[in-house]
């Protein structure tokens, strides 16, 4: 006789939840000890930090370990995008050559919660060696890199949010608003244009807004959908829609524009005069006062204008001080490019 299987039904999986009124007070207690560090934080070291920094001749290297050690290359990171110069270092990789990368010129700023880190204290002196400033900045009132630098911040912490004391997560995030709250006031300092920031960030849609003009987004020559003004409706369907821009630019001889015919505007005629569009010219049902822009404008005030009212438009010809067509911009253009 064959055995007999005895199947056991499958075991529902039992969930952890997490208890609102906890997760509030975590909230809350984490607003506590920010709001303590934010109290107590010494204006005076933070003010001579910050000008330190601003005043720098060469380099600001920023070094640290673990947690703090993200955050360094954190704030690093962000005043290379404000244009200043700035770069992470790691202890490790310090000891084993990557220190010849300092110069006299340049500072050390150590992120360090404790401030007697083993990896950074083995730093110093290499560092000294090479007359580079340090800066440290810890949480400890007392600690051994404080002792061996030329300046010392002092970021106040009551305690870490973890309920041990342990892990850094409030050090962490004062480490965090200190470091870039300096950034931007360097970034004030400095006199920072909308522009100049822009330029940093070329790919972004912040860059891209403010880098890019309409002579760079534009459509232009061969891929441009005109015609004349005496030109048959019926005989520009090809170029009316083959050119994926949903209109037709309507120009004279010498490509002065006068006026625009948009598949919308051919839905209308065809509606109004049936069989009687085949007798009509593109000039007689074209819209002789396009909304229009020139080619130095910014591709983002094309898509505001695009957008304006009294009605929003797909498309804008693009002409120049003779009221020449020289290219045209297209909304889905403008969303291709990324702004």
């Amino acid at each position: 006789m064959g055995s007999l299987s005895h199947s056991c039904p499958p075991s529902k999986q039992t969930l952890n939840l997490i208890n609102p009124d906890d997760l509030l007070n975590l909230f809350k207690s984490q607003q506590k000890y920010l709001n303590f560090f934010f109290q107590n934080l010494d204006q005076s070291q933070t003010l001579t930090f910050t000008q330190t920094l601003l005043n720098a001749k060469g380099t600001i290297f920023f070094t640290g370990v673990g947690k703090s050690g993200f955050v360094a290359q954190k704030i690093s990171q962000t005043l290379v995008s404000l244009g200043i110069k700035s770069g992470f270092l790691s202890p490790t990789d310090a000891l084993h050559g990557d220190i010849g990368i300092l110069s006299k010129l340049d500072l050390l700023v150590f992120f360090s919660k404790s401030g007697n880190t083993e990896e950074l204290l083995k730093l110093v002196p290499c560092a000294k060696a090479k007359e580079v400033f340090l800066i440290s900045v810890t949480s400890s009132e007392v600690n051994l890199l404080a002792g061996v630098c030329d300046l010392n911040v002092h970021l106040p912490l009551e305690k870490e949010l973890c309920p041990f004391d342990l892990a850094p997560v409030t050090s962490t995030a004062i480490q965090m608003v200190f470091g870039d709250t300096v950034a931007i006031a360097m970034m004030g300092a400095r006199n920072l244009t909308k522009e100049e920031y822009a330029a940093n960030h070329p790919a972004g849609r912040i860059g891209k807004s403010l880098i890019f003009k309409v002579k760079d987004v534009m459509k232009k020559q061969e891929e441009l959908p005109v015609c004349k003004e005496e030109d048959m409706i019926m005989d520009q369907l090809v170029e009316l829609t083959s050119k994926g821009c949903g209109c037709l630019l309507v120009i004279d001889g010498e490509h002065h524009l006068i006026g625009t015919f948009t598949d919308g505007d051919l839905r209308r005629t065809l509606k109004a005069s049936k069989e009687g569009i085949f007798k009509l010219t593109v000039g007689e049902m074209c819209n002789r006062k396009p909304r229009t822009i020139g080619p130095e404008a910014m591709a983002v005030e094309a898509m505001e204008k695009m957008e304006s009212r009294p009605s929003p438009v797909q498309f804008l010809p693009v002409v120049n001080h003779q009221n020449i067509v020289i290219g045209i911009v297209t909304l889905h253009g403008l969303v291709s490019a990324g702004l």
